[in-house]
C-alpha cells in the first residue's frame, strides 16, 4: 500500500486521473444498483435486467471501433471530457424513467450512457504510459484497477443503501454529479508532449479511411499471439460473465429475497473479492516470471469458474456471498496482470484501438451470453444459468493451458515502453 501512497502523492496527473476515478465509478454503481432495482420493482422480470443490460452492450459494441480510431488519432484527453459531459446529461435525464409506465426510457438511456463510455475506458487505460514514469507503470495499473474495483464494494452498497432509504433520483442526481466531477479533474492533466497518440507517416488518405485504421489495428493483434489471446481470454470469460451480470440483480431480489439491500450487498462481496485479488495481483506483478504468469492465468480461471458453480447453489446468502468473493478475486488477479502485459508490448501508435477492441468483443460476447441468460430466465432456475455460467467462463482455462502448453503464446518484444522502462524481478520457476 506504501506504493500507491508514494504515487498517489508523487504524480500530479496521476491523483487527479484517479479522484475523478473514485468519484465516477461509485457514481456508476449507485446508477446500476437504481436501474436494476427499478426494472425488478416494476415488472418482476428478470428478462427486462437482461434487456437493459443487452441495451447497455450493443451501443458499448457499436462505439468500440470508432473509440479506438479516434483516441489514436486526436487528443485523448479531449475525448475523454466530452465522453464524462455527455454521460453527465444522460445520468440525470434517468430521472425521468423512474415512473412505472416510463420503463422504457431505462432501455434507451442505459444504451446511451454506455454508447459515451468507451471513449473514456478505453482513454484512460491508453494515457497511462503518458502520465506515470518507468517507475510507476505497474503500480499506477494496479492502482487504477483495484480502485475500479474497490468503487464495486463502495458504490454497491452505499448505492443499495441510497436507493432503499432515499429512492431513485438521489442516485441518479448523484451520479450525474460524478461525471461533472471527473471531466473536471481530466482537465487539469498536463504532459509536455501533449494527449495525441505517436504515429508515423498519418497522411491525408489514413485520416479520411478510419475503416482501414480499425482492420489496422485488427491486423496488429493478430500478429502477436499474446495480445490476441489475451483479448480471446475476455470473451471467454464473457461467455458466463454477461448471463452473471443479470444473475447478481435475480439473486439478490429474487432468490434470496433481499431487495436492493440484497443486490448491492451481493455487488459489494463481488467488489471485496476483486480488491483483494487486485492486491495481490500487485504483489506478485513485478516478481512473477513470463512462465509464471502464463499459469496463473489458467488457475486463476478454474477458480472463477468453480467458484461461481458454488455460488449459484450455495444455500445460505452468506455463503453465496463467499463465493462471489472469491470467483471475483481470481477475476482481478487475471486482469491486472494482463494489462500490465499490454501496456508493456503495445505500442502507443495502436493503444487506443487494442483497448477499445478487446472492450468491444467483451462487451458483445457478454450481449449474446446476456440474451440467452434473459430468454431462459422466465423458465429456468437462475441457480441452473448460474451453474452453466460458471462452467463456460471455465473453459477460458482450457484454451490458455492450450496455447501456452504447445508453445503458442511467446512473450513479444516490448513495444509499449522502451526495454529498460520495466523491470521484473523474482524466480523464474514462479
Amino acid at each position: 500500500m506504501t506504493g500507491f501512497i508514494a504515487l498517489l502523492g508523487a504524480n500530479r496527473n496521476y491523483r487527479f486521473t484517479w479522484s475523478g476515478q473514485v468519484v465516477s465509478e461509485v457514481g456508476d454503481h449507485f446508477n446500476n444498483i437504481a436501474v436494476f432495482s427499478l426494472a425488478l420493482a416494476n415488472t418482476g422480470s428478470g428478462l427486462v435486467v437482461a434487456g437493459i443490460l443487452i441495451a447497455r452492450a450493443l451501443p458499448a459494441v457499436l462505439a468500440g471501433p470508432v473509440a479506438g480510431v479516434l483516441l489514436d488519432r486526436l487528443d485523448r484527453k479531449r475525448i475523454m471530457i466530452a465522453s464524462d459531459l455527455v454521460r453527465a446529461a444522460v445520468a440525470l435525464a434517468f430521472i425521468l424513467g423512474i415512473p412505472p409506465g416510463r420503463t422504457w426510457l431505462l432501455y434507451v438511456l442505459s444504451g446511451m450512457l454506455m454508447f459515451a463510455s468507451p471513449f473514456f475506458t478505453s482513454g484512460r487505460a491508453s494515457i497511462l504510459p503518458s502520465i506515470a514514469t518507468k517507475e510507476e507503470l505497474h503500480t499506477a495499473n494496479s492502482l487504477t484497477q483495484l480502485t475500479q474495483w474497490t468503487t464495486v464494494t463502495i458504490g454497491s452498497f452505499l448505492g443499495g443503501a441510497s436507493v432503499t432509504a432515499f429512492g431513485y433520483k438521489l442516485a441518479f442526481a448523484f451520479n450525474a454529479f460524478s461525471f461533472l466531477f471527473s471531466a473536471w479533474c481530466i482537465s487539469r492533466l498536463r504532459v509536455e508532449k501533449g494527449f495525441r497518440a505517436e504515429r508515423s507517416g498519418l497522411g491525408e488518405h489514413k485520416v479520411i479511411r478510419p475503416w482501414h485504421e480499425y482492420t489496422e489495428g485488427l491486423r496488429y493483434m493478430q500478429a502477436s499471439p499474446l495480445i490476441l489471446a489475451i483479448g480471446l481470454v475476455a470473451v471467454g470469460w464473457a461467455t458466463g460473465g454477461g448471463a452473471a451480470q443479470i444473475l447478481f440483480s435475480v439473486f439478490g431480489e429474487v432468490v434470496f429475497h433481499r431487495g436492493p439491500a440484497g443486490i448491492g450487498t451481493i455487488w459489494g462481496c463481488a467488489g471485496i473479492g476483486l480488491v483483494c485479488g487486485a492486491i495481490f495481483a500487485h504483489r506478485i506483478g513485478r516478481r512473477i516470471s513470463f512462465t509464471g504468469y502464463k499459469r496463473t492465468i489458467s488457475i486463476c480461471y478454474i477458480i472463477h469458474g468453480g467458484s461461481y458453480v458454488f455460488f449459484s447453489q450455495a444455500p445460505t446468502f452468506s455463503l453465496a456471498l463467499f463465493f462471489i468473493g472469491l470467483s471475483r478475486a481470481a477475476v482481478a488477479v487475471s486482469s491486472v496482470l494482463n494489462v500490465s502485459q499490454l501496456l508493456r508490448h503495445v505500442s502507443d501508435e495502436f493503444r487506443g484501438r487494442v483497448f477499445a477492441t478487446v472492450e468491444t468483443w467483451t462487451w458483445l460476447t457478454m450481449m449474446v451470453s446476456m440474451a440467452v441468460a434473459g430468454l431462459v430466465s422466465d423458465h429456468v432456475s437462475p441457480r441452473v444459468i448460474g451453474a452453466w455460467s460458471g462452467v463456460l467462463s471455465s473453459t477460458t482455462a482450457i484454451f490458455w493451458g492450450w496455447a501456452n502448453w504447445t508453445g503458442r503464446l511467446p512473450e513479444p518484444a516490448l513495444s509499449g515502453v522502451r526495454p529498460d522502462e520495466i523491470e521484473v524481478h523474482g524466480d523464474p520457476t514462479v
